[in-house]
């Protein structure tokens, strides 16, 4: 019988993430070592927000090994509910999934996805790299040493839209292992006080709980799902608010979204620029493993993309012919950001004489996105002058909006598993976080005065 040396890592969030001595968890240690894994230590897991919070340089490395570790903990309370029913195949595929859930994620994240996307790069969208890499990289190789199918098996899972069982449940819901570490090592890494929650107490109250579900209120069946202890009300609140906040704080900081619009276009003009054959006004030659990317999207070309890359090429294109990437790269080199006109959050409740109600804001907001499309046709250049940046988060995805019933966070009340959102007041009263930004050249005066008139007209022109 083969023999195995359990393996650790030091994590500043979970302390040792063990991997121990068994041939399941020795394959998984195996996924670290190649090539598509040991470059998530060159992504960090924030991207931009290292402009905004200097501590928050951690990885997509490190982010996954703190999932796998969760996940395994999650799946203690599976093994420990079940006993000898336990699927371990399953299992096993929920683990291996939980490690390589993020592998296929280019440099910066979801900013390179969101360029991709505008520039219809299919190798750009991080869960098709992943089940790529998954199912025919090095990564395969070694996955296939759990048994033939096992690489396809994790690809699958992860693909899923939505959990199914509770194995996949681990993997993607509404608490999921990705969750419960991004909520704790995001705000850790960037140094922000709160979205602090108790995951100790959390854990300690998760219990599996079988669910009826139907349609149209008709029964269809019951599943096994994750549900938390009456005793866990107020922490599984805190929870959910907690990673409501991170999104308005941390991932949604106006200085964050600035660059990564910037990098958006960055991307997009060095697309036009390398197909247009125009390289040698870029700053980078032919060869360079970003050109060569934007000729070709393969597998081949994307596993040399990671932000050290990104970093050095930025310092190249500030020295390109091209004006307009040569401005780009200089204001992300040197952290000159375009200014933000927050025209949801700040210049609508400031104009506004009627009561702001979500409804108002919503009409005045279209209505600005509509003016600021036509000004930007009118006065066209290479990027638009005024780039507008819309979004939003719900604070919970009830079960209207949410992926079925097992993508929903259940509290055993009096033996009788409840939605959170149908008993905690907190979370019904908090609403949907939406925001409408416009960035512009702090010099751009025209483009300023514009916004500043256009806003005010039609505050003006809102009635209740």
């Amino acid at each position: 019988m083969a023999k195995y040396s359990p393996q650790r890592i030091r994590d500043p969030l979970h302390d040792l993430v063990e991997f121990n001595d068994d041939k399941f968890e020795n394959v998984l240690w195996e996924v670290l070592q190649t090539r598509p894994f040991q470059r998530l230590r060159r992504v960090k897991q924030l991207a931009f927000s290292e402009l905004v919070f200097p501590g928050a340089t951690h990885t997509r490395f490190a982010h996954s090994v703190g999932v796998f570790h969760i996940a395994r903990q999650l799946m203690s309370i599976i093994r420990d509910h079940l006993g000898n029913d336990i699927d371990d195949d399953r299992a096993k595929v929920a683990l291996a999934a939980a490690l390589v859930h993020d592998i296929g994620h280019g440099p910066f994240s979801h900013s390179f996805e969101e360029a991709g996307e505008k520039l219809d790069i299919p190798y750009s969208k991080h869960e098709a790299v992943s089940a790529d890499l998954i199912k025919n990289s090095e990564v395969a190789e070694v996955l296939a040493k759990v048994h033939k199918g096992f690489p396809e098996e994790v690809a699958n899972l992860i693909a899923i839209d939505g959990p199914t069982d509770i194995y996949s449940a681990v993997v993607s819901s509404q608490f999921d292992a990705d969750r419960l570490d991004y909520i704790q090592r995001d705000p850790l890494m960037a140094g922000t006080q709160h979205s602090q929650i108790d995951f100790t107490w959390l854990r300690s109250n998760l219990e599996i709980g079988t669910l009826q579900y139907g349609v149209d209120d008709e029964p269809v069946g019951e599943t096994e799902t994750f549900v938390l202890g009456s005793k866990a009300f107020f922490a599984a609140e805190t929870y959910i608010l907690g990673l409501f906040h991170l999104y308005p704080t941390v991932y949604f900081h106006k200085a964050t979204r600035s660059a990564e619009k910037l990098f958006t276009y960055l991307m997009v003009r060095l697309h036009d620029l390398v197909k247009n054959g125009d390289v040698d006004r870029t700053g980078l030659n032919s060869q360079h493993p970003l050109v060569k990317f934007l000729e070709h999207s393969n597998q081949e070309n994307f596993l040399p993309m990671d932000d050290a890359l990104i970093w050095g090429s930025i310092h190249q294109m500030v020295d390109a012919e091209d004006k307009c990437l040569q401005e780009i790269a200089q204001r992300l080199r040197d952290r000159k950001l375009l200014k933000c006109i927050d025209a949801r959050g700040d210049r609508f409740p400031r104009h506004l004489s009627v009561h702001v109600t979500d409804e108002i804001l919503d009409v005045a907001c279209a209505e600005l996105v509509k003016a600021v499309d036509v000004w930007n046709l009118e006065n066209e250049t290479i990027t638009p002058r005024i780039i507008l940046d819309d979004g939003k988060r719900p604070t919970y995805k009830r079960f209207s909006e949410g992926k079925g019933p097992l993508n929903r966070i259940h509290i055993n009340m009096n033996d009788e598993l409840v939605d959170v959102s149908e008993v905690s007041r907190a979370v019904n009263a908090s609403g949907t976080f939406k925001f409408l930004r416009a960035y512009i050249d702090e010099n751009d005066a025209d483009a300023r005065k514009f916004l500043e008139q256009k806003i005010e007209d039609i505050a003006k022109g809102v009635k209740t």
